[in-house]
């Protein structure tokens, strides 16, 4: 069956030029293929998941009664809001990438201890990050003050009633700005490839780059598999959200 298959894409090839499935039937381009969709989901799960984590963080410290704390992360969020995700991809990693200390493990290589890999994930998040900590706060202001109130009322404690109560219901109101938020992280993973990060899209220019007639393929079979990992994550953001619904509380 597997031959049958090879065997079709390479007849493909040689009747249509311009849609070399080389992929399909040459083992070593399929095997970038593979690693160009591993580390793109690695960096998708890492960013999402660093990025929520922020937010979260960051929705909480706005909160706090130093004048100092709630300033920085304001700042944080305007510096990374109001700059191209692609500039702080690259200010990441050539301006902060050279500052960083490096280890040699045979006495003559220099390697960073912070991978082209790790930046993309540190710069992509942050960026995202920011984006999340408005979502969230949003979300936490609009729990109506009643609610904390009646929570305080019963002896809980300020760190409690944020637990317990303020932040799920805030969690709850978010999913919808968060989901639309997380979908355009996982587009924008794309933009590692300016710094040789091995995902999808840098694999594909390096197959089209030596096999000039399997461009439409691999453009194609990019839009395909992104288009197939935004609808699985909205997906399961709209199936999340529809679990978490609290019957009767309309946000």
């Amino acid at each position: 069956m597997l031959d049958l298959f090879t065997e079709f894409f390479r007849q493909v090839a040689e009747e249509n030029p311009r849609w070399n499935f080389i992929f399909f039937y040459q083992e070593i381009q399929a095997g970038k293929i593979w690693k160009g969709i591993q580390y793109t989901l690695l960096l998708a799960v890492c960013c999402v998941v660093s990025s929520m984590v922020i937010g979260v963080l960051g929705a909480w410290l706005q909160r706090s009664k130093s004048m100092l704390v709630r300033a920085s992360v304001q700042g944080y969020i305007q510096l990374f809001r109001n700059t191209p995700p692609f500039v702080q991809l690259l200010f990441f990693y050539f301006a902060l990438g050279q500052l960083t200390p490096t280890y040699s493990p045979d006495g003559w290589l220099e390697i960073p201890i912070i991978s082209n890999v790790g930046w993309a994930v540190i710069s992509l998040s942050l960026f995202a990050g920011a984006f999340n900590v408005e979502i969230f706060r949003s979300g936490i202001e609009a729990v109506p003050d009643s609610t904390q109130e009646a929570a305080e009322a019963l002896g809980f404690s300020k760190l409690q009633t944020y637990r317990y109560i303020v932040f799920p219901l805030a969690f709850r109101i978010s999913l919808p700005a968060l989901n639309n938020n997380l979908v355009n992280l996982v587009k924008t993973t794309t933009q590692a490839f300016a710094i040789a990060v091995p995902e999808l899209l840098y694999q594909c220019v390096v197959i089209w780059n030596d096999y000039p007639s399997a461009q439409y393929p691999t453009m194609l079979l990019l839009f395909v598999v992104y288009v197939s990992m935004v609808a699985v994550l909205v997906f399961g953001m709209s199936r999340w959200e529809t679990a978490l619904r609290i019957p009767g509380y309309d946000h």
